[in-house]
């Protein structure tokens, strides 16, 4: 290993993503003392593009272009992303990989007035910026006036706190590493709401071709995280997941054996189909690749095609 090379970690500048990435950094130097590693804070669009959907606006690869054009210009030799923002096919030049243990993977509800979504009164507004999150709630709540809310963490909760919503939903992740746990109200049931592909895992993006770096980083790797996250892309890329589909995948393991849950919806909840796979958790991709079939049977296709059309 050539100790005298920095690793500079392009990251966004919001305080979740700048935690993300001083965790790599810490671990990185837990790993190798001698290491220069420092981080360089980048705007991206989907960060600054706050009036419109995601879907409306070119989808997850809002959140990591610029961090890519850093690495492309040699800025920067890795980006930390959370996993669920990484779209499903990554530019030609870059790698990707799923590093340590997963974080709680359920949706949170957070309110000031109320402790369970089953406690909304008819009109009730709910904000969230997830497609997949506002399918699911219209299917087991729809008396609820569901919104958008677009924003980094912080601005999500003083949004709440200035009363322009009656509850919200965010990734219960990013609240538990911020240290912010206490404002969650209740996690919601991994049956009640299927996390987004990838939720609560964090990804290490860098140059294929950067081969001393992909060594050093192999430590990072937890393997049973690696496999169900990439048990739940491999469905995702399947069925061309993104944030235009209501789509969600969660895998687990217990004793060596894979089970992923996966659904794709309308956007108004009025029809959602479901499926899960299970085998051994080395044939995560099978796995995946089963569930998609599974929902394709059931008549996923024609959602899918739907969404994309409007």
């Amino acid at each position: 290993m050539s100790a005298q090379l920095p690793i500079t970690i392009a990251t966004r500048e919001s305080r979740l993503a700048l935690w993300q990435a001083e965790h790599i950094r810490s671990q990185l130097l837990q790993l190798y003392p001698q290491l220069e590693v420092s981080l360089l804070g980048m705007t991206t669009q989907g960060d600054q593009i706050l009036d419109r959907t995601l879907s409306k606006v070119g989808g997850k690869g809002l959140f990591v272009k610029e961090l890519e054009i850093a690495m492309e210009q040699g800025k920067a030799r890795l980006a930390v992303h959370s996993m669920k923002d990484v779209p499903m096919e990554l530019p030609p030049l870059f790698n990707m990989i799923v590093v340590g243990e997963r974080e709680e993977a359920t949706d949170a509800f957070i309110s000031n007035k109320y402790t369970h979504l089953s406690e909304l009164p008819n009109g009730a507004v709910v904000g969230t910026s997830s497609l997949r999150r506002e399918c699911q709630l219209r299917e087991r709540y729809p008396h609820l006036t569901i919104t958008s809310l677009r924003g980094n963490l912080d601005t999500r909760l003083r949004k709440l706190d200035q009363g322009e919503y009656d509850a919200i939903i965010l990734a219960s992740a990013g609240l538990k590493r911020l240290g912010l746990g206490n404002r969650i109200k209740a996690n919601i049931s991994l049956t009640d709401s299927i996390p987004a592909v990838g939720q609560g895992a964090l990804a290490i993006e860098f140059r294929h071709d950067d081969k001393e770096l992909e060594q050093l980083l192999q430590p990072l790797i937890n393997q049973e995280t690696a496999y169900c996250v990439l048990s739940e892309r491999t469905l995702s890329r399947q069925l061309a997941g993104s944030c235009d589909v209501p789509l969600g995948a969660h895998a687990t393991i217990n004793n060596g054996q894979l089970t992923l849950h996966a659904f794709v919806g309308r956007p108004d909840g009025s029809l959602i189909i479901r499926a899960s796979a299970t085998g051994r958790a080395e044939d995560y991709q099978t796995i995946g690749l089963d569930a998609a079939k599974q929902l394709i049977q059931q008549g996923a296709q024609a959602i899918l095609d739907a969404c994309r059309a409007g």
